[in-house]
């Protein structure tokens, strides 16, 4: 029950970040945009950390498409995954006992 109440926590925390970024923020921001806001330097490391030590196709093939999205799309996702993740274990009922029947 715990658990759930912590993705349910996670899921309001990123639902209004992104609802902070999609309104305060231009719109045509992408997220490679905003990281280069916060750190030019940041995503030319990234993208040698992943050419050197993982693979080219992830940053072709996964990561660049994701940084050519809008900037609030990734905690919207985030917040929606952890909405589903809380109402599935907060849905599970507790077995109860089986009524014996005395005659």
């Amino acid at each position: 029950m715990t658990l759930a109440r912590v993705l349910a926590v996670l899921s309001a925390v990123s639902l209004v970040a992104a609802f902070a970024l999609a309104t305060l923020l231009p719109p045509p921001l992408t997220l490679a945009q905003m990281v280069a806001m916060l750190d030019a330097r940041l995503l030319y490391d990234a993208h040698e950390f992943v050419a050197n030590h993982l693979s080219a196709w992830l940053w072709a093939h996964l990561l660049l498409p994701l940084l050519l999205r809008p900037c609030w799309l990734m905690p919207a996702a985030a917040g929606l995954l952890f909405a589903g993740g809380a109402m599935t274990l907060g849905s599970r009922k507790s077995v109860s006992r089986p009524h014996r029947w005395r005659s």
